[in-house]
């Protein structure tokens, strides 16, 4: 690969973890919680429980494991409806935060969290889906010309902006995407450390309203899927 080549595959790695990562969602809703109430490291850890999980839906695709998933719609329902029933559990755990304040970084509270998003994480149908779909695509080796595919093949810039599929520097930045928001998503919340306490409750309550909207649509995705 040119250098151009090289700065483009592992830029668009980058693109495609921060895709992955930093959309509003359940996983969010985690960080988000556990970074206002606990403090940076507790949300850098709940962060690093979603990007475990994804490590492994990686290796599950290098096996073939998630080729067998794809073909089992029953597979498939169970690990959304199970996704479902985790975040029911999880807005009933928010709310039980509405009256925690900013407590400080001690192991006890950000291992939680780090459970807590690994096990969302590793039953996310959104994650789930991703690798179902453009993971397994960023695995077949390959070569993309961006320009050309946005534009035209006859453009002047065809061949200028080419994405390697299929390589670990791709797969490399798409890992370094997750790294960057996980590590300043929740810096960006605790940023202002003396206001922490008075955003806490709120941050708890909007966590548990998601994590009971995204379980009921779940939950409803789950029993469509086996029936």
């Amino acid at each position: 690969m040119s250098f151009f080549e090289v700065l483009a595959t592992a830029g668009a790695g980058a693109v495609f973890g921060l895709a992955l990562a930093a959309p509003p969602g359940p996983m969010n809703a985690v960080i988000a919680e556990e970074s206002v109430v606990r403090g940076w490291r507790a949300g850098f850890t709940a962060g690093l429980g979603a990007m475990i999980a994804d490590a492994c839906f990686l290796a599950l695709s290098l096996l073939g494991a998630v080729t067998v998933v794809q073909r089992s719609p029953t597979v498939q329902g169970l690990m959304v409806g199970i996704g479902g029933l985790l975040l029911w559990y999880f807005a009933y755990d928010a709310v039980r935060d509405l009256s925690v304040t900013f407590q400080g970084e001690d192991s006890e509270t950000t291992g939680h969290g780090f459970l807590k998003a690994f096990t969302l994480a590793i039953t996310n149908p959104y994650q789930i889906v991703f690798w179902l779909t453009v993971g397994v695509g960023l695995l077949d080796p390959g070569r993309i010309d961006v320009l050309a595919t946005a534009l035209s093949s006859e453009s002047p810039l065809a061949g200028v902006l080419i994405v390697r599929t299929g390589t670990p520097l791709l797969i490399a930045g798409l890992f370094a995407g997750i790294v960057l928001w996980i590590v300043a998503f929740p810096a960006a919340l605790v940023a202002g450390r003396e206001r922490v306490d008075r955003f806490a409750p709120a941050v708890a309550t909007l966590s548990a309203v998601a994590f009971a909207g995204f379980g009921a649509l779940f939950v409803i995705d789950a029993v469509r899927t086996l029936l």
